[in-house]
């Protein structure tokens, strides 16, 4: 059985998962309110700001990004400690979810087209939220080639998308990391769900390497350190053309003993035999060890993209305004690196 076959029968049957559980904190309902309080006032004081410009950046506005970092500080203690510990010290799954937090109500329906494209009045709240928790992880981002570059981006089912590998797909999603394929990769992602699938079959699933590299062999760690190889880039960014993939990389790097794994199970290729069998040997082992997670609304799911891949069980989308929505936010450590891919005071890298 090859490492395609070991995936699809581990994920789309969740009750053979063997799975860990991420590390989790809960907001109680006395601080989800002071939450909702700090998010309406900062998002009340941008609209403000942009009816007076007469302009609309959406979230990608330095001094409004300053506003949302500044305003983390003033969330739970709590839960400020927490994501901080998560961002310097990490955890074995690599992933950490953020529990009780407040949502938009009345949520409007979820989009069937991928993306929201009513007013960001409508989601200020759980925008607001997101933003503030990313702040304290590092600097948001996004990309051009990628939901428009919006900087909150909406993961629903997209009809006509199913099988599609990518975030408006419903069926199984190969573990991964995220745009591995880019030079300047998120070090972090969030999932923030304002609605669950209405069947609780999707399950966000994340494999750490931390907790896998004990049980790899010398041999293949070596291997795998090997600008050996290479990721095809996603439809968003590539297009409908012939395949493009990113120039070689390792799949290991960094610290001898505590490497950052970037990796992808449906899209990356060996381009040796000796890297071939190491990476199937990682990727089974990335397959015994998953954590999973049933997202519900209010819940955040951060991933720490360095050293977790993530993925999805499949569901049925109904198409009917109450399927599964996520929104996703990216973030980096230091901004410095891609200055030159970004258009200045902005968030946004250019195309590829």
């Amino acid at each position: 059985m090859d490492t395609v076959e070991v995936s699809a029968k581990l994920m789309k049957d969740p009750e053979m998962l063997t799975t860990g559980h991420p590390d989790v904190v809960v907001c109680d309902a006395e601080e989800s309110a002071e939450i909702m309080r700090i998010a309406t006032d900062l998002t009340s004081a941008h609209k403000a700001r942009l009816d007076a410009a007469e302009v609309d950046r959406r979230f990608d506005d330095p001094l409004f990004l300053v506003s949302a970092e500044t305003a983390a500080r003033r969330i739970s203690p709590a839960l400020v400690h927490r994501i901080v510990d998560f961002r310097v010290s990490g955890s074995t799954s690599g992933v950490l979810a953020v529990r009780g937090l407040p949502v938009d109500r009345p949520l409007p329906d979820t989009p069937g087209s991928g993306a929201h494209h009513g007013p960001w009045q409508e989601l200020a709240v759980s925008s607001a939220v997101q933003l503030m928790v990313m702040s304290l992880l590092g600097e948001v981002i996004a990309y051009a080639d990628e939901k428009r570059g919006r900087l909150i981006q909406d993961v629903c089912p997209v009809p006509g998308a199913e099988q599609r590998q990518e975030n408006t797909g419903s069926t199984l999603l190969e573990l991964h990391t995220e745009d591995g394929f880019h030079p300047h990769k998120p070090d972090f992602l969030s999932l923030f769900c304002l609605r669950g699938d209405q069947e609780g079959r999707a399950l966000t699933v994340a494999g750490g390497v931390r907790a896998v590299l004990p049980a790899l062999p010398a041999r293949h760690r070596e291997a795998l350190r090997r600008a050996a190889f290479h990721i095809r880039l996603s439809s968003s960014f590539a297009g409908t053309g012939p395949a493009r993939y990113c120039a070689p990389l390792p799949v290991l790097s960094g610290p001898v003993e505590d490497p950052e794994l970037c990796i992808d199970l449906h899209a990356m290729e060996a381009l040796d035999d000796e890297g071939a069998a190491a990476l199937r040997a990682l990727s089974r082992l990335l397959l015994s060890r998953l954590t999973a997670i049933s997202l519900s609304p209010g819940d955040l799911l951060v991933v720490d993209n360095r050293l977790a891949v993530h993925g999805r069980t499949g569901f049925e989308p109904r198409y009917d305004g109450a399927d599964r929505w996520l929104r996703r936010c990216y973030a980096v450590s230091d901004l410095r690196p891609s200055a030159n891919s970004r258009p200045p005071r902005s968030r946004v890298h250019h195309p590829l």
